[in-house]
């Protein structure tokens, strides 16, 4: 099933500038509270190819969790120019954000962020519903996802019958329901224990080496070694 020839046209399926389907050139941001203005990011550049695993790295403030939230187009930058895959972002209203959130970024949260109350077939589904797939090929489409990540036998199953490890395939399987251009994680394996938490490595990997473009933002130094390359963000700067 090609996703992407069904949800990228116009030219947005290929890479940007220089081969690079992330393009972020003197990101800034700040917030104002009114009182006071906090600049969390102070004139970011950053480039992610076709088919790189990035980790982004940095103790707690450093700004790695703002710049995330832009890539992720969850937040607009307060200045800077952001690129995805070529086209322009960092001046979209909400709802075209949204749009390119469902089609283009696959998320992967620390706590998972599954509906409790539905099957794990059900939250896998929920991006391809969003995105006006017809029901036939969604129930592929999860089918062939959750086999991908060894849940095949668990698929009816609604989270709270499910481990941590599995939890966090079930997001991965909904993270790359659309077939996007990124996956985004942000601390995946912070709630998982050792054992799971390698589990979810090693399927990063595997994703990896298929050709998924990976970034994590982790403050754990040995999920940055199972990185191809890490950027390290300091007060605001790649550092």
């Amino acid at each position: 099933m090609n996703l992407k020839r069904m949800f990228k046209q116009n030219g947005n399926g290929t890479a940007g500038a220089n081969g690079a389907v992330i393009h972020m050139n003197d990101i800034t941001k700040i917030y104002d509270t009114g009182k006071i203005k906090v600049e969390a990011l102070r004139g970011i550049d950053l480039a992610v190819k076709q088919g790189e695993f990035v980790a982004i790295v940095g103790p707690s403030g450093s700004g790695k969790s703002t710049l995330m939230n832009l890539i992720g187009c969850l937040d607009t930058p307060t200045g800077g120019d952001y690129r995805l895959r070529g086209e322009q972002v960092s001046g979209l209203g909400r709802d075209q954000l949204a749009d390119i959130r469902n089609r283009r970024i696959g998320f992967v949260f620390q706590n998972f962020n599954l509906l409790p109350q539905i099957s794990a077939f059900e939250n896998v589904e929920m991006p391809l519903l969003f995105g006006g797939v017809s029901r036939k090929r969604r129930r592929a489409r999860v089918t062939e996802l959750m086999e991908k990540v060894n849940l095949a036998d668990r698929m009816h199953h609604k989270p709270t019958e499910l481990s941590g490890g599995q939890m966090q395939r079930v997001a991965i399987a909904r993270a790359l329901a659309m077939d996007p251009d990124i996956i985004l994680a942000d601390e995946p394996t912070g709630n998982l224990d050792t054992s799971s938490g390698t589990d979810i490595l090693s399927l990063f990997e595997d994703l990896w080496r298929q050709g998924t473009t990976m970034l994590i933002i982790t403050h754990d130094p040995a999920m940055a070694k199972r990185a191809q390359r890490t950027v390290e963000i300091r007060d605001g700067l790649v550092n």
